[in-house]
């Protein structure tokens, strides 16, 4: 069996998508490993364009569960907000570090190709400002959740794709992306994410029957944790105009 050099952890969105891609230009598809964490709240696009990525660019992508969302709502009776990414810390970087561990322990170390650019946000420019897209770094130095000893195990993180901006992107992957963006998402992963703004928020679970679904999951769940999935007070009246008396916990939720 041919040894794994690259993982490149996929999300089904395009930075993932273009490390990939640009992978394949440096290595051979056999060399190359997706890795896919699943939060069980995806939209059935994403999980098609994941395996049509497995079979477009001839790359094994593994697939891997930690659980769902639900789950993890109710563990930590709220929803995942900006300063409590639950959900990505469980759903997406605990079980990735346990799969790398493994995995290095069954072959050796490897590099994993990181999707992250600056441009996304003003945390990530601070965060990697005194990144290159060229070197290779301590997993625990890329993102502080990562323990040191995976780099022992021969595990470095790389950030191909750091420097580039929204529109070098989209023309390197070209027509091969998710067809969510075609929809207007400029995001894709769990649908909604349920860390996002109202607006997003709303034009995914008014999207399709996948959104709707998604959305009396949710409707549920605010009853279960007592907590308002709208976080601004017009995303609230907008889409509560005739729950006013459903939530008996701090009335800050609903401003």
């Amino acid at each position: 069996m041919k040894k794994i050099k690259i993982v490149v952890p996929i999300s089904g969105g395009k930075d993932s998508q273009a490390c990939l891609k640009l992978a394949l230009k440096e290595y051979k598809a056999n060399e190359i490993l997706g890795l896919f964490c699943d939060t069980q709240f995806e939209h059935p696009i994403t999980y098609k364009h994941i395996d049509y990525m497995s079979k477009l660019y001839g790359v094994k992508i593994e697939k891997i569960c930690a659980g769902d969302v639900e789950e993890k709502i109710l563990k930590y009776n709220r929803f995942p907000g900006g300063g409590a990414r639950f959900c990505t810390d469980e759903l997406k970087i605990r079980p990735s570090k346990i799969f790398y561990k493994e995995f290095a322990q069954q072959q050796g170390g490897f590099e994993v190709w990181l999707g992250m650019r600056t441009g996304e946000s003003s945390a990530r420019a601070k965060r990697y400002k005194n990144k290159t897209s060229n070197e290779l770094y301590a997993p625990n130095d890329v993102l502080n959740k990562y323990p040191k000893y995976l780099q022992k195990l021969g595990v470095m993180f790389k950030l191909p794709i750091l420097e580039w901006g929204d529109d070098e992107v989209f023309e390197f992957v070209g027509d091969e992306l998710n067809p969510l963006y075609k929809h207007g998402f400029p995001r894709v992963g769990c649908f909604p994410c349920l860390a996002s703004g109202d607006r997003w928020k709303e034009k995914a679970f008014n999207f399709d029957e996948t959104g709707r679904k998604h959305y009396k999951l949710v409707q549920e769940l605010e009853i279960k944790v007592n907590h308002s999935i709208w976080t601004s007070k017009g995303g609230y009246a907008r889409n509560n105009k005739n729950q006013s008396d459903v939530f008996t916990g701090c009335a800050i939720c609903s401003i």
